[in-house]
């Protein structure tokens, strides 16, 4: 499993950031190689993205989500993909963002990409690329304010990131 760890401040109350961060089928907007991704419920999510020339599907599960606060998710089918992103307010106006990505490389150009830190470089450019998406809107283009706990999976994704 390889990791990933990206943070940044961005400009905007902690309730608009986390927000716009829940309106995953947006992502495509924002985030390179990334095609589509469908919400398929509260707590599952389609992926398609294009990755070292391939295409490469795969669906997620959410299995914590506090309002506010944070978001991890783990993979139930296709490429290994688990993470978490954390929400902090610095203050009434500004937010921090923190996102912790474990992954497999699949094939030969992904395992190329991620020797060299091209991953990393993408997965930091995808968040400043979010940062000017919200602080340039002001306002979030949706909201989804539920909570979500699912222990088992938890395990599951302690067990990858330990």
């Amino acid at each position: 499993m390889e990791s990933i760890k990206a943070s940044l401040d961005i400009a905007a109350p902690v309730r608009t950031v986390y927000n716009q961060w829940t309106q995953f089928e947006e992502f495509p907007k924002f985030m390179e190689g990334i095609e589509s991704v469908v919400q398929l419920n509260d707590n599952r999510l389609y992926w398609k993205a294009a990755i070292g020339g391939t295409i490469e599907e795969w669906e997620a599960e959410i299995f914590e989500q506090k309002p506010d606060h944070s978001i991890a998710w783990c993979s139930v089918s296709g490429a290994i993909n688990n993470g978490k992103v954390d929400f902090f307010p610095l203050s009434a106006s500004k937010t921090l963002i923190t996102l912790c990505i474990e992954y497999e490389p699949q094939n030969i150009f992904e395992k190329v990409g991620n020797v060299f830190g091209i991953v990393h470089r993408r997965v930091e450019k995808d968040l400043k690329k979010f940062k000017q998406y919200i602080e340039l809107r002001g306002v979030e283009t949706g909201a989804w304010r539920g909570n979500i706990s699912f222990s088992s999976h938890a395990v599951l994704y302690k067990k990858y990131t330990a």
